[in-house]
């Protein structure tokens, strides 16, 4: 990885540590209506936060929480919210 490569995703973890910037990402992702970017979104965010932190936070074995946001995952509602409090956001809706 170059040092170009590293500072971006410096900035981009940094970014997501933000919940305001996490929020309005996972905002934006979602209004995509594609379960597998939410599923990238949620899997940039965790990291960001490190994986391990996230599933002590969210009281999710790390693997649980690696299997649930993988490129095949499905996580449940529940793990959802669990990963969302962890890294301080929560579910809401809104009218279309």
């Amino acid at each position: 990885m170059n040092a170009r490569d590293k500072s971006y995703e410096e900035l981009t973890a940094a970014a997501m540590r933000d919940p305001a910037e996490a929020s309005a990402y996972l905002e934006a992702v979602i209004e995509l209506d594609d379960p597998a970017a939410l599923l990238v979104a949620l899997r940039q965010i965790a990291k960001a936060y490190g994986m391990a932190e996230v599933a002590r936070r969210a009281e999710l074995g790390e693997k649980t929480l690696f299997r649930a946001l993988s490129k095949s995952g499905n996580p449940t509602l529940t793990t959802v919210h669990k990963v969302l409090h962890a890294v301080g956001l929560r579910l809401s809706v809104t009218p279309i």
